[in-house]
């Protein structure tokens, strides 16, 4: 800030030379380095404003009617959480206070998760729809749903200009040098990689006023009651809920269940039903490699050295993996593997649950049957659990997540008396 004929101006801001220099290695999806420069200097927005709602809106139908993204569940249900009508809801739940005055912080820089396709896009709406300037690091992985939103977010920024300085799509290596610029300049650091990358993203610096939002490493559940799986008429869509919560992954999203548990009276009946229902559908749809069934007999190998009393499950082929144990602790969490790979527990009382769940790891509980069993865990007094929902939809983002609600997170509130 200077002082020019007794009327105080504010400079300008921009990137050093030195700085502009060590971002050379960043390979730029949508944006630029002047983008960075842009951003900032740019206004904060208020949540849910005009013209971000109306972006989406856009960016939504785009979605929806595209052949390629089509062909991905992922893809077309971030267009449905787009819909105007879908965001308008947010705002009712979020921000329906007309007498407080709420603002984006600033800056959010997204580091999004190399093993999730769509993650980035949620990131990075949630943020824009909170008012913010985002900049995004996407997936080093070639994720073909990546290049169809990124194509679609282009195609839709050509009638909306105004937008464009809020949003940068980035991609570069480890590099700490990179990681130290972009969170120099955060206002929010949202952090989605894992244990890993929190540890490695916190060896930059942020202002001191910046805040961060981590996701650490989660793992997550199903819990079956095989009398209502059995009494289901439409059982094809529970699979294929199923399939989508853990294949379309590799099994590999925080969100994937890695423990199946059943409950109620026709348990091996159900099991027969439900695994010969999904190995046939994963045998349709899923692109299976050898390495994977490899990895999975490895792994399942070395569950029955450290833990007690299990039992694998005869199967088919390595396509589907399941692992009988007899009790369950946190213990199995570090012996967990991917690309169809299941524990399995015969649960009698739902409170036989709480050894598992009271670890901080446990995220998600898919469920087929009645949630009000769950609430009972739920209220138990565990440390672990964010979020009970039913099988089909574990993957189904919301701005509350992981407990944060990233609705306040990724704003700021004006107090005014």
């Amino acid at each position: 800030m200077r002082k020019l004929g007794g009327v105080v101006t504010h400079m300008q801001q921009s990137l050093t030379d030195e700085q502009l220099l060590k971002l050379s290695s960043v390979s730029y999806m949508i944006g630029s380095t002047d983008s960075i420069n842009d951003m900032l200097n740019v206004s904060v927005k208020e949540p849910f404003s005009e013209d971000v709602v109306l972006f989406l809106s856009e960016l939504s139908k785009k979605i929806m009617a595209d052949k390629e993204a089509k062909a991905f569940p992922d893809v077309i249900t971030l267009g449905f959480w787009l819909r105007k009508s879908s965001v308008m809801s947010l705002k009712e739940r979020y921000c329906n206070n007309d007498e407080e005055v709420r603002v984006g912080r600033g800056i959010t820089f997204h580091i999004a998760p190399s093993n999730v396709a769509v993650n980035y896009a949620y990131s990075l709406f949630s943020s824009l729809i909170m008012g913010n300037a985002n900049i995004v690091r996407i997936p080093s992985k070639d994720f073909p749903q990546v290049s169809i939103i990124n194509r679609l977010i282009l195609s839709t920024l050509e009638n909306h200009r105004e937008i464009e300085k809020y949003i940068c799509l980035v991609r570069y290596g480890r590099d700490k040098l990179v990681n130290d610029i972009f969170s120099s300049i955060a206002d929010v650091r949202v952090v989605w990689g894992g244990d890993a990358t929190i540890a490695e993203l916190r060896q930059s610096p942020m202002k001191p006023r910046a805040t961060e939002i981590t996701f650490a490493d989660r793992y997550s559940l199903a819990v079956i009651d095989s009398d209502v799986f059995l009494a289901e008429s439409n059982q094809i869509n529970l699979i294929e809920g199923f399939y989508n919560d853990t294949f379309l992954s590799d099994q590999n999203a925080c969100t994937s269940p890695r423990v199946v548990v059943w409950t109620g009276n026709q348990i091996t009946k159900a099991k027969d039903r439900f695994w010969s229902m999904l190995h046939e559908m994963a045998e349709k749809k899923y692109e299976f490699q050898s390495i994977m069934g490899v990895n999975k007999l490895t792994s399942s190998y070395l569950a029955a050295v450290f833990l007690p009393c299990v039992k694998i499950v005869r199967g088919e082929d390595n396509l589907i993996i399941r692992l009988a144990v007899d009790t369950l602790d946190e213990k199995i969490m570090d012996l967990r593997d991917n690309s169809g790979y299941f524990f399995e527990y015969d649960c009698k009382d739902i409170l036989e649950l709480k050894t598992i769940c009271n670890d901080t790891r446990i995220q998600t509980i898919g469920y087929i049957g009645n949630n009000e069993l769950l609430k009972k865990l739920a209220k138990s007094g565990i440390k672990g659990i964010d979020r009970i929902v039913p099988v089909g939809k574990t993957m189904d983002f919301d701005m509350i997540w992981d407990g944060y609600d990233l609705s306040e997170r990724l704003s700021r509130r004006i107090f005014i008396n």
